[in-house]
């Protein structure tokens, strides 16, 4: 059975080979390590193996890790859903958050980051395959919130994220990834993060211009649901 560090070492040589074949550099891809549901010790592992950046969905079990890895230099993502009541502890705890998805939230996450912290970083969450079951803004209503978030004063509006219908055809993997690559340029503003691709299709949103690929199971193994979150 694999170590986390092995896998680890694994993800960053697919990522190293996927950012030479689009002749782009690795160092331009950063890895948001997966880690809901999986304990505080399977993230001092991977830190152990140079990693530093965790993504975490569920915001009781996040802050649980939080406070029994204080010890180490972690960098926190939010990726998952927020609801209104969970945007204070969010905006106190992480350094990242990837699934902005209407403009109360980013008001209220604004409001909320305290002052001596700096801007707190957003990714806007786009649901660019139509999927009801999926969170996100619209493409159409992208610009409106976008520019309404480049306003907000604790918040540092760094790109967009995208949560793709999943598929096993490499070129089918790339049309939606290319879709919110487009969004960002055309939003024609200062923005340098594309927040895409999981285990399955890191290699395709290398492609289409990743800067964070998402890897969970790719690292940990299969996720225990049976946890409490």
């Amino acid at each position: 059975m694999s170590t986390i560090a092995e896998n680890i070492a694994k993800v960053r040589e697919r990522i190293r080979e996927a950012a030479q074949a689009s002749q782009r550099d690795p160092e331009a891809v950063g890895l948001l390590a997966v880690s809901k549901t999986k304990p505080a010790a399977a993230i001092r592992e991977a830190h152990a193996a140079g990693q530093h950046d965790f993504g975490e969905n569920y915001l009781q079990e996040a802050l649980a890790k939080q406070a029994e890895l204080a010890d180490l230099d972690l960098v926190w993502h939010f990726i998952g859903p927020i609801q209104s009541n969970k945007t204070k502890p969010i905006a106190e705890h992480f350094h990242w958050v990837h699934s902005v998805d209407r403009l109360k939230i980013a008001q209220r996450l604004s409001e909320q980051r305290p002052a001596h912290l700096p801007p707190l970083n957003i990714c806007l969450q786009v649901n660019v395959s139509g999927e009801a079951s999926k969170s996100g803004c619209t493409p159409e209503e992208l610009p409106a919130l976008a520019q309404a978030v480049t306003q907000l004063p604790r918040l540092r509006l760094r790109g967009l994220m995208t949560i793709p219908e999943p598929s096993d055809d490499p070129q089918a993997q790339r049309v939606p990834l290319a879709r919110l690559r487009q969004l960002r340029d055309a939003l024609q503003a200062d923005l340098d993060a594309l927040s895409m691709g999981m285990s399955q299709d890191l290699e395709a949103a290398i492609a289409e211009g990743a800067t964070w690929v998402r890897i969970g199971t790719a690292l940990f193994g299969a996720r225990d649901y049976g946890s409490p979150h």
